[in-house]
């Protein structure tokens, strides 16, 4: 079996001159990978181009793939995907994966820009003050989770914790999503996708598909951000968020023997 023709042709698409050093060493597993990928998936659902290539390096963030990173991350620029929006990917990771694990994907990153001959840094993003960002972080959680699980959050948060809550509003939110270069809707897509790559965060993957639906995204786009992930994260980890989202949403159908 070979790569059929829609496959290689949006490999190609995706990854211009690139020369595939596994296709001579493991020709059969890219032969059906491939086709699974860059055909079957992609002709799932009506995700843009820019966005699943977005989703996707979020989610090999996570993954801590670092090599499938640097590939994926020049076809990101290749589809139009700018250097802020790259960067800024990798800054929403930093808050749901930790620095440690971030650290070399910002460098892998700079390397690429630099590279390509974009000066750094690039343009700065920030929107708050050490000042504000508490007040800016206390309302993009008010926007993004709602008012109703911020009082929950308050209450059930207990003393000697609620320092973490007061992190939560001042870093997460304050210092990460009120960032420019990406607007919140595609942020909230980032920190799902992000979460269900990095697996074991089922109640906070449950918390941002409502964090979803309250910024506008809806139950079609999570399942086909999810779905352009499954060849980069596996099934067990794309059935997981699949049950999340199912509990979190309504189901318009269910398949069954008669269906």
């Amino acid at each position: 079996m070979a790569p059929n023709a829609r496959a290689q042709k949006n490999h190609d698409e995706l990854f211009p001159g690139h020369i595939l050093t596994l296709a001579k060493t493991d020709p059969e597993l890219i032969d059906y990978f491939d086709n699974f990928a860059f055909d079957e998936v992609l002709r799932h659902g009506n995700l843009d181009t820019k966005t699943r290539l977005m989703v996707q390096l979020a989610a090999i963030i996570a993954s801590q793939a670092l090599l499938e990173y640097r590939v994926m991350m020049g076809a990101a620029l290749a589809a139009g995907i700018t250097p802020v929006e790259v960067k800024e990917i990798v800054y929403q990771a930093v808050p749901y994966v930790g620095i440690a694990k971030v650290v070399d994907f910002l460098h892998a990153t700079n390397d690429v820009l630099t590279e390509r001959g974009i000066d750094l840094p690039l343009p700065g993003q920030s929107t708050t003050t050490p000042e504000n960002r508490m007040e800016k972080g206390l309302a993009a959680m008010r926007q993004i989770v709602g008012s109703n699980v911020l009082e929950q959050l308050r209450e059930g948060t207990p003393d000697d914790q609620s320092h973490i809550l007061k992190y939560l509003a001042g870093n997460c939110f304050g210092d990460t999503y009120t960032r420019g270069g990406i607007n919140i809707p595609t942020r909230e897509l980032l920190t799902l996708s992000t979460l269900v790559a990095l697996g074991g965060c089922e109640p906070q993957v449950k918390g941002h598909v409502a964090a979803n639906l309250n910024v506008g995204n809806s139950r079609a786009q999570l399942i086909e951000a999810v779905t352009q992930l499954l060849p980069f994260i596996g099934y067990p980890r794309t059935l997981n968020a699949l049950r999340v989202i199912n509990e979190a949403t309504p189901q318009e159908h269910k398949c069954g023997h008669g269906a």
